[in-house]
């Protein structure tokens, strides 16, 4: 049986981006919080001091910082006709855990969402009417406007400490940065990062091909930085350990030190870390949240009643509480009724290699996990996608993140896999290859969702989430298109016919989506906002429709995903709300719509 614990005002479920944000927001107020963290507690000291921080057989191929796939995972098929199974290894995306969640081991790519992505569906129509909408694809804007999040952007931006190049400031384009930018109101906080080879490369081949490139906008820092709080962020020394990685200088900005210290400074906060949330407990008639029940690292199970309730783990742990929970009607896919669970997407990638002359050195070992060079020409609606003959498009790239040599083994097609002909193909292919990248819209469909597996269990026996999903057409052409576009690029970088990054049963067009590689953490979905209970799980400030007292932050609230990371808009978001509980829900707590 559980211990009642006594109770608190806010229980946050989570310490990655969306729980941070929201700790440190409502710790001042003198309310009772309490933060649960499965993980353990890590910080950058002692936890990220180098040498040992770039131990990459810890970090990038024992994955130290990810969820424990043994306890909790997911189960996989690409429809509903289809028996899934669980994810025992790694595969294509790769959930954080510990203090700080997946923002301790991200990349550090931090972009603000076009106008266009903020209503993909009005936008849509207004351009090329509802016709051009697939039938089963589930197509929804935003329940707020972009000038309605643009200071929350602001607000994150400067907590991070981005460094980039403003496109479009207060509607007057920039050079030098993003043309297809929606108007800011301030430039970034640092000015770009120092460009790398294949980026120089990449810049004068686009230009060539008349493009518009900039650089990345990115949460590792160009120079020394104090942020608004008053953290200090470091300068990155483009060590190339970031992805997977802690950061031993706090270049790359992460909530463990920008934003937990700091709800920890007042003494009506408590984090809790070994503590896994089984589900949100409801009153008898299911429509309050009385608290939370967690079990500890010793098994021991406690109830923590609390007056709020604030989910902010990871989409699918969002998800997996809320079913389990009984929060919010499930989504049921035959009879397309039901919100939670419902809208899931992910992302595509892909690419082409380039091979440089003998006398041009790449040095992929220098690098960050957001160090690039980009192109909006083909993302978004900034190009005739009506023309194209699909809905959206994606980012192209070229940068570099590591040349972790556990991981990054460029060969090229039809060279040798083994022995001293492969080691003499990746030597040559380390210092004189590199690629360009795309990363590809989602849309969402009726087809493609999240819900409770009826075989497979977790460590504490509750049924694992199960994820539907397969690549639909739209999103095969998006992969074609920009595939072609990243071949012309990259012809253009080497004066050769470029081919297409090999990457076996997830990036070829025509083929079915595999979870088996790794390709991206960003999952969308399955709890997204809205103005409509009938296809939404929460309100415009991701308040339960069911559950007035339940919150629930993070990438779940987003309709479909964009040809971009979705960092931006998930912090953007977390404030937002959490100024909405600050000022509104605590006054009179209650439906904020």
């Amino acid at each position: 049986m559980a211990v009642k614990l006594p109770p608190v005002d806010v229980v946050i479920v989570g310490s990655g981006w969306t729980g941070g944000i929201v700790a440190k927001e409502l710790a001042p107020t003198g309310l009772k919080v309490v933060m649960l963290e499965r993980g353990r507690f890590q910080d950058t000291s002692p936890d990220f001091a180098a040498p040992q921080s770039h131990d990459a057989l810890k970090y990038s191929r024992r994955l130290e910082l990810a969820q424990d796939l043994s306890k909790e995972t997911v189960t996989f098929r690409n429809d509903a006709s289809q028996t899934a199974l669980p994810m025992r290894q790694y595969g294509f995306f790769i959930p954080g855990t510990n203090v700080g969640g997946s923002g301790a081991h991200w990349s550090g790519l931090t972009w603000r969402w076009s106008e266009w992505e903020h209503r993909m569906l009005s936008g849509t129509v207004e351009k090329y009417g509802r016709s051009i909408i697939p039938s089963d694809m589930h197509l929804q804007d935003w329940p707020i406007a972009y000038k309605d999040i643009e200071p929350y952007y602001d607000r994150f931006e400067k907590v991070c400490g981005i460094s980039g190049k403003a496109g479009n400031l207060r509607g007057k384009i920039q050079p030098g940065g993003n043309p297809f930018e929606a108007p800011r109101r301030n430039e970034y906080p640092l000015p770009p990062m120092t460009a790398a080879q294949s980026m120089v490369m990449f810049e004068a081949a686009t230009k060539n091909l008349g493009y518009n490139p900039f650089p990345i906008p990115t949460a590792n820092c160009s120079g020394d930085y104090v942020n608004p709080d008053g953290v200090a962020l470091g300068q990155c020394h483009y060590c190339g350990h970031c992805t997977n990685y802690g950061c031993e200088a706090n270049a790359k900005a992460s909530p463990h030190f920008t934003m937990i210290p700091l709800a920890r400074k007042n003494r009506n906060f408590e984090l809790r870390t070994n503590s896994m949330v089984m589900k949100v407990n409801l009153d008898s008639e299911g429509k309050r949240a009385t608290g939370v029940t967690y079990v500890d690292a010793r098994g021991r199970e406690y109830e923590q009643p609390a007056d709020l309730v604030v989910l902010g783990a990871f989409v699918t742990g969002n998800v997996q509480l809320m079913l389990h929970s009984g929060i919010g009607k499930p989504y049921d896919a035959q009879s397309n009724t039901g919100v939670v669970g419902r809208n899931y997407a992910f992302q595509s990638l892909g690419g082409a290699r380039v091979e440089v002359p003998r006398d041009t050195f790449i040095n992929p070992f220098m690098g960050s996990g957001a160090l690039g060079t980009w192109i909006d020409d083909w993302n978004g609606d900034n190009f005739d996608f009506g023309k194209a003959g699909y809905i959206a498009g994606g980012g192209i790239s070229a940068g570099q993140n590591s040349g972790d040599p556990l991981n990054y083994h460029p060969t090229g097609p039809g060279q040798p896999r083994w022995g001293a002909g492969w080691k003499k193909a990746m030597a040559d292919g380390y210092q004189h290859s590199t690629g360009v990248g795309f990363q590809g819209a989602v849309m969402s469909y009726r087809q493609n969702f999240l819900d409770l597996d009826p075989t497979y269990r977790d460590a504490w026996g509750r049924p694992l989430l199960r994820v539907t999903f397969d690549w639909q057409a739209n999103e095969q052409k998006i992969i074609a298109a920009n595939t072609a576009i990243c071949q012309q690029i990259a012809a253009e970088m080497s004066g050769k016919k470029a081919s297409a990054t090999p990457a076996p049963g997830r990036l070829i067009p025509g083929r079915r989506f595999s979870s088996v590689p790794y390709q991206t953490s960003h999952n969308t979905g399955g709890a997204v906002f809205g103005d409509d209970p009938r296809t939404s799980a929460v309100n415009k400030y991701c308040q339960s429709w069911d559950v007035p007292n339940v919150f629930v932050l993070g990438a779940s609230a987003l309709p479909q995903n964009a040809g971009r990371n979705p960092t931006g808009p998930v912090g953007a978001l977390a404030f937002w709300a959490a100024d909405a509980i600050a000022n509104r829900y605590l006054k009179r707590p209650g439906r904020l719509v």
